[in-house]
């Protein structure tokens, strides 16, 4: 495939993926809005990001095994058609439950979009351009989950944020279009090893395990913070306004440079040192959290993102060197984890938020970062 075509399929890549992750952190700083509408409680109104989370965790193994007996472009088309629908009826509905129901499809679906083009990219790509690509879909991760802050909380209204769902799901439908239409079929340039080892036999592997739990971990620490920190900043003594709540967002953009300096750290100084640092970092950042001033906000968001992200770069690369084999299935269970824990954080952190407020939060984010810690100080050197 010459020059053109792989920057074509770099973009084509870059809008599906980060698309379809706009969709998952929509409703993040609108949560005060949502809440007050619907008249219902902060663990309540949390599952309007939680249920994306739980629906991507349940369907990414499904749609890992799906890619590899179906075409790539019926399983987009149908996932992209799916989210922007359910997208649609989070803006139209007036029933609470109804939306809920709407972002856990969307959840369900958003795998078809995000797991699946990286097992088509494995599978149609020569090992020395995977890389490349790839990197354009771990950046589109980041980047979409800004642009999904960006879009419930700062391009329209907090008032009015029934319209972002509206504008993603036309974003999506989008992208969808032209990725089904522009992508082409896998050929045998792909580099293409047979899979000799079960998802059983993976989990049965502590080494691996410890990655797989320590990626569940931060990200709960990660997407706890982010999920209740626009209701800390609502109340006193802030007394934010969501647009400049949103604007503290733009510190994630942080992941695109954290995350390539830590895959360099881990090979300069090894998995141990990385985990170990960006657990640290994460820690500090936790316990500047709490302190209330605009200063201490502005530091400590900035930190959470490169220890976590400092800790998820570490943690994937480490897991893929530790595989011999099947690290497809591998990398489908480390991202099992990861939205499990975030689905996990999320919910128990809701119920610590409505009886402890914001130090509940902070109190069990600093137990979990334990988690990659531990992993890391039990890493062989």
């Amino acid at each position: 495939m010459p020059a053109l075509p792989y920057l074509r399929l770099q973009l084509m890549v870059f809008a599906l993926v980060s698309a379809a992750f706009t969709n998952v952190y929509l409703a993040q700083p609108v949560l005060p809005m949502v809440q007050a509408e619907f008249g219902i409680d902060i663990a309540g109104v949390s599952w309007a990001v939680s249920a994306v989370i739980l629906g991507m965790a349940l369907a990414n193994l499904p749609f890992g095994l799906l890619v590899d007996r179906w075409p790539i472009q019926p399983i987009i088309l149908v996932g992209g058609l799916v989210v922007a629908g359910a997208g649609l009826v989070c803006a139209l509905t007036d029933s609470f439950p109804v939306l809920i129901a709407a972002r856990f499809v969307q959840g369900l679906f958003i795998p078809a979009l995000t797991t699946s083009i990286a097992a088509y990219l494995g599978k149609t790509l020569p090992i020395e351009k995977l890389s490349v690509v790839m990197g354009s879909y771990v950046a589109a991760t980041v980047l979409g989950g800004l642009g999904g802050r960006l879009m419930g909380g700062w391009m329209f209204p907090a008032n009015d944020w029934r319209y972002a769902f509206i504008a993603t799901a036309m974003l999506t439908l989008m992208t969808t279009l032209v990725a089904v239409i522009g992508l082409p079929k896998p050929g045998r340039t792909g580099h293409h090893s047979a899979i000799s080892i079960s998802y059983r036999q993976l989990l049965g592997q502590w080494p691996l395990v410890r990655y797989f739990i320590c990626a569940a971990g931060s990200f709960a620490v990660f997407s706890s913070v982010f999920n209740y920190l626009p209701f800390r900043l609502a109340d006193a003594p802030f007394g934010w306004s969501t647009e400049a709540i949103t604007t503290l967002y733009l510190v994630y953009i942080m992941g695109i440079f954290m995350a390539p300096l830590a895959g360099r750290l881990s090979l300069r100084f090894g998995s141990r040192v990385t985990l170990v640092a960006g657990s640290l970092v994460l820690l500090l950042a936790l316990l500047i959290l709490q302190l209330a001033s605009l200063i201490a906000v502005i530091v400590g968001l900035t930190a959470v993102c490169a220890g976590f992200f400092c800790v998820h770069a570490a943690a994937v690369g480490a897991l893929n060197r530790c595989v011999n084999s099947g690290h497809g299935r591998a990398n489908a269970l480390y991202v099992l984890f990861y939205y499990v824990g975030g689905w996990l954080g999320i919910s128990l952190n809701g119920l610590l938020y409505q009886h402890w407020g914001w130090s509940g939060v902070i109190a069990l984010s600093l137990v979990l970062v334990l988690i990659p810690l531990g992993v890391g100080l039990t890493e062989r050197r």
